[in-house]
């Protein structure tokens, strides 16, 4: 099969280059058609629902609205969890499905399961179910906000009202049109409602009730139509209009007539443009603006989309009112375009690297050439590759491709190839007469066929080697899937190109014989390496007993390195929460945030804060006032006063910054790293620990019994446990004797004071497309005066008026803040993060002073999750699958060489090739971390494809007869070349990821790392250790043919 496929490129050479051709074609045009993004796409397949029930208290919201909707969800196919918060007039339900759910399927499931819960909840509830997006699906904010000094046409000035009705009714319809948007959320500004403020002492004097002035403005604002009739042959419509056209047109509508002269609305109420009660703010530098979030469909990608709404924002702006701008504050792209940039730098450094050292070791240039053209072919075939299996190329994806590795096969057969022409090169009188074609075609064949199979199955050993992370799943096989498919397509795809493509250009490009120039690189190693070898092969048993060493000391080295799930990307910018006490009002958390933002725009690094105060519209993340979401947007390095200054210490300046800020406390991420951790255990911070019961002023205590125990363990950041308590509540709490003297029933009393304090709607008001609520409460004034509020006249079924004092009496409580659930079961967590040391045993150290110092009483139990969690989930699987593969690898290479001993030897490869990776762990202080575990895996083929190469060398030469340590000599300096060359090109290639500083750079430094260090190692083992296990395990006399070679060769004579 193999020698028909070599024989078909060498004769039919220019066929063979058409295809490749042809080939490299569709693979530029799918370039064309690759999604791009930063990180991979990890969410998971989750549907919010939300309800929104104003008034309900968290407790009874718990009860009555999220355990009903919980009941319902539990039994749907593919439910892996629910978790769920319930906060003052909200509650809110994740429901998340295992990752082969189809999101929209999933949706379609819980939305059969609502119609039937709506029966339990309170009436008037109506649950909604999130936008079809997840938290790293928030791909751009904009802020909204008017120019210094500017104002209206009028010269009154540009309110927060005015923002938010461009907002609402300009920007978002035209952003909602760009493909791939699935919801633009905007928080802050005021939503226009048309405010009917009436006055007590005039519905007083006037006999009237606030009840009648709602039924008013209800019956009086409406358009009827009355059929049609027909008259001279035409059709006329009759229609009875009735719709107030202005603000004026409300304050006329009668209430009653006294006397003969009508009382209309304006006489007993303040008619004016109000604003609606609001759950949520937004600042930017100091001032307060409008600010809305863009989220992107799930799988949509995320540069693309991006990129589309900025565009699209940059035409809305030209056509938004005078002196009001939107600008984008914060957009994936940028984030997406560094990354790249990183993931280009290297690629292109490695291939440049691995070019140069492949003119230099094999000091041919057209050999080199050749060699070097595989890169392009391969990585062309790997975008197609990468089309068709929907892989986006981003950090993880591209993160691993070494260029050295896609061109080790075509190295080791060039190299051969070269020799064997070298040698074949006549004597000196006909130096430059041409070889025969057909002696030449020969040539090449034979050499070629000499080294491919040590080199297909070194390649295929490489591709089996990714096989275990194949076998992650969940988060981790999503961040590392990418990563696997990649390299394994471009290794396969440079596989086939070494067996068509590098043998017919071969030939077509070497017609005369080759003068082989070796160069002084290589003419050094080989003065050095011979008298090396010798030494080695009389030393033998110290050799080896010294690589057995260093790989116990290494192995236990390896115990006591640091171990993290994935390295942090940097993003470049921070994500700062900040905490205030519960029942802070919307009001003071604004100007709370106005000064911390000023405080933090003194950084000269700081190009600008903006932040969120509480919930937006559609509650995706459902936080009371008293939490704000800091973005703070670095500028570029160049602009800082000391561009080397580290992030970490920018952190710590900033929290220096603000500790002094009273009323706040702090939290610092990054705005995708938060979103990440949300998505994985639902907390923001890298580790939660959380505590599980039903009472909750016991697992209150818990909390805080936790927090007291960890606060001291090394390396520990942002403590914070959970506010569950302190939520203000000033209820207003019924006489039932004085209710029944006065003869009013209960919900009298509540709707009156519902409409008075909350306001009723009575109807809407039209002005173009902007659609406001007529809405009849107190005005503000009066709304906020406390001691008013006891004077309020409530009416009596017999139209008496009494006031409200004489009804009920009035008492502040301190009430539940929020109730998270998870599975069902209430929890209460603790979060932090961790500087300065990796996490697996930062939380090591804090299970063993939880463990010490809190005492768990019965039905509680505590968990610990985050990041942690999944990397126990990735090491657990990698330790079941790594061994099986390293089994499988074994068995390969028994089929390849037909003999155990000989396998072994090459296998003892890889654990030499591990001493080294750790070793360069260790000197770089890079713990443990999925990532580094994926290049030990890369590693381990690559060390044994070096060693088959020499001992399949070996056992050519035994097989001719050569005798034990000349077959051994003579194989090891034939094999110093390709060796060599195939090293230093696949450690040079990862030289620019080890090294690079760039954004996202963190991601590939632990894997490029352990590649450099393992690659060196298991050089020196093939140079030395190979030959010398090679002569202890062989006997000079023994036969090395098998059966089957035997007959061959007997056949052949």
């Amino acid at each position: 099969m193999l020698e028909s496929i070599l024989r078909f490129s060498i004769k039919r050479k220019f066929l063979v280059l058409v295809m490749v051709m042809a080939v490299a074609g569709l693979g530029i045009w799918n370039f064309t058609k690759l999604p791009i993004d930063a990180v991979p796409d990890i969410t998971n397949v989750q549907v919010m629902i939300n309800t929104e029930a104003a008034g309900y208290t968290p407790l009874e919201i718990e009860q009555r609205v999220t355990f009903p909707l919980e009941t319902a969800l539990a039994g749907l196919p593919g439910l892996t969890y629910t978790r769920s918060v319930s906060r003052y007039g909200l509650s809110q339900v994740v429901a998340i499905f295992s990752d082969e759910t189809d999101v929209y399927f999933a949706r379609q499931l819980v939305n059969e399961r609502l119609s039937a819960a709506r029966s339990e909840l309170p009436t008037g509830l109506e649950p909604q179910l999130g936008p079809i997006a997840t938290g790293l699906g928030e791909i751009f904010m904009f802020t909204v906000d008017a120019e210094p000094d500017a104002t209206h046409a009028d010269g009154s000035p540009i309110t927060p009202m005015d923002l938010r009705t461009v907002h609402d009714w300009t920007i978002r319809p035209q952003l909602m049109r760009v493909p791939g948007v699935v919801e633009v959320n905007p928080i802050g500004g005021f939503e226009r409602e048309i405010l009917i403020a009436f006055k007590p002492e005039k519905l007083l004097a006037f006999g009237l009730t606030q009840a009648d002035v709602v039924d008013a403005i209800a019956s009086n604002n409406q358009n009827q139509g009355a059929g049609f009739i027909e008259q001279n042959g035409a059709q006329w419509l009759l229609r009875i209009p009735g719709q107030a056209e202005d603000i004026a047109a409300i304050g006329r509508i009668p209430l009653k007539s006294t006397k003969g002269s009508a009382l209309t609305i304006k006489d007993v109420a303040d008619i004016e443009n109000g604003q609606g009660l609001r759950t949520g703010a937004a600042t930017q530098n100091g001032r307060e603006v409008v600010m809305s979030t863009v989220f992107m469909l799930i799988g949509e990608n995320s540069r693309t989309v991006a990129h589309t709404v900025g565009e699209k924002l940059k035409e809305i702006n030209a056509s938004l009112p005078e002196g009001i701008v939107a600008t984008a504050v914060y957009d994936r792209t940028k984030l997406v375009d560094k990354t790249l940039q990183t993931v280009q730098t290297n690629l292109l450094e490695g291939a440049l690297l691995v070019i140069v050292v492949l003119f230099v070791l094999l000091g041919n240039f057209r050999a080199a050439f050749l060699t070097a053209l595989v890169i392009p072919f391969a990585m062309l075939m790997t975008i197609t590759g990468m089309v068709q299996t929907g892989v986006s190329a981003n950090l993880m994806s591209l993160g691993a491709l070494d260029f050295g590795l896609l061109v080790d096969g075509a190295i080791i057969i060039v190299e051969n190839c070269l020799r064997r022409l070298s040698q074949s090169a006549p004597s000196s009188d006909q130096e430059h007469a041409p070889l025969p074609l057909r002696e030449r075609m020969e040539l090449v064949f034979d050499a070629t066929r000499e080294v491919i199979r040590p080199a297909l199955f070194g390649v295929f050993i490489i591709t089996a080697v990714y096989l275990p992370i194949f076998a992650l799943e969940g988060v981790e096989g999503k961040m590392f899937h990418p990563m696997a498919i990649t390299v394994v397509i471009a290794l396969l795809s440079a596989m086939l190109l070494s067996v068509t493509f590098v043998p017919a250009t071969i030939a077509l490009l070497f017609k005369k014989p080759v003068k082989e120039k070796h160069s002084a690189l290589i003419r050094g190693a080989g003065v050095l390496y011979r008298p090396a070898l010798s030494w080695v092969l009389k030393g033998r048993w110290i050799v080896v007993l010294a690589a057995s060493l260093m790989v116990v000391v290494f192995g236990y080295q390896a115990t006591r390195l640091g171990s993290e799930f994935a390295p942090n990307l940097d993003e470049g910018d921070i994500a700062m929460h900040a905490l205030r006490i519960p029942g802070t009002s919307l009001s003071q958390a604004i100007a709370l945030q106005e000064t911390l933002e000023n405080k933090i725009k003194q950084m000269p690094e700081v190009e600008r804060v903006f932040a969120k105060i509480g919930t937006a519209d559609v509650a995706t993340d459902a936080v009371p006032p008293s939490v704000a979401d800091n973005f703070i947007i670095l500028k570029s390095r160049e602009q800082w006063p000391d561009p080397d200054k580290p992030k970490e210490l920018i952190v710590e300046e900033l929290a220096a910054l603000v500790a002094p800020i009273p009323g706040n406390r702090y939290e610092f991420l990054q705005p995708i790293q938060m979103r990440f951790n949300e998505l994985l255990a639902g907390v923001r911070a890298e580790l939660a620990i959380k505590v599980f019961g039903d009472d909750f002023d016991i697992l209150t205590g818990l909390g805080a019994e936790i927090e007291s125990a960890i606060s001291q363990i090394e390396g520990i950041a942002d403590i914070q446990v959970e506010q569950t308590t302190g939520l203000p509540m000033l209820n207003i709490v019924p006489d039932h004797q004085k209710l029944m003297q006065h003869d009013i029933s209960l919900g009298d009393v509540q709707s009156q004071v519902a409409t008075a304090m909350g306001g009723t709607v009575a109807g809407k008001f039209y002005q173009g497309d902007v659609r406001s609520d007529i809405v009849v409460r107190l005005g503000e004034s009066r709304r906020q005066d406390i001691d008013a509020l006891n004077y309020l006249p409530i009416t009596l079924p017999d139209g008496h008026s009494i006031p409200l004092q004489e009804l009920v009496s009035l008492e502040l409580v301190s009430g539940a803040n929020q109730i998270n659930r998870e599975n069902g079961k209430r929890r209460v967590v603790v979060t932090a993060n961790v500087r300065g040391r990796d996490l697996g045993s930062f939380v090591a150290d804090i299970q063993q002073a939880v463990a010490e110092k809190v005492e768990i009483p019965a039905g509680y139990w505590v968990e610990y999750g985050g990041t942690y969690q999944k990397l126990q989930s990735a090491s657990k699987r990698l330790s079941i699958v790594v061994p099986v593969t390293l089994l499988m690898i074994i068995g390969l290479l028994i089929l390849a060489l037909n003999s155990f001993k000989d396998a072994m030897i090459i296998f003892t490869g890889v654990p030499l090739a591990l001493t080294g990776g750790i070793a360069a762990l260790l000197l770089r202080d890079i713990p443990f971390s999925i990532s580094a575990a994926v290049g030990f895996i890369a590693l381990s083929g690559i060390a044994i494809l070096n060693g088959l190469v020499m001992v399949s060398f070996i056992r050519e030469l035994r097989k001719e007869g050569v005798n034990l340590n000349q077959a051994i000599f003579d194989g090891a300096l034939t094999r110093l070349r390709p060796v060599l060359t195939t090293a230093l090109v696949a450690s040079l290639g990862f030289i620019p990821m080890a090294l690079n500083t760039g954004i996202g750079s963190e991601v590939q430094r632990p894997l490029a790392t352990v590649v450099i260090g393992g690659i060196i190692s298991s050089t020196l083992l093939t140079l030395f250790v190979i030959p010398a296990l090679y002569r202890i395990l062989h006997k000079e006399k023994e036969s090395l043919l098998t059966d089957t070679e035997v007959l061959e060769s007997s056949d052949a004579k």
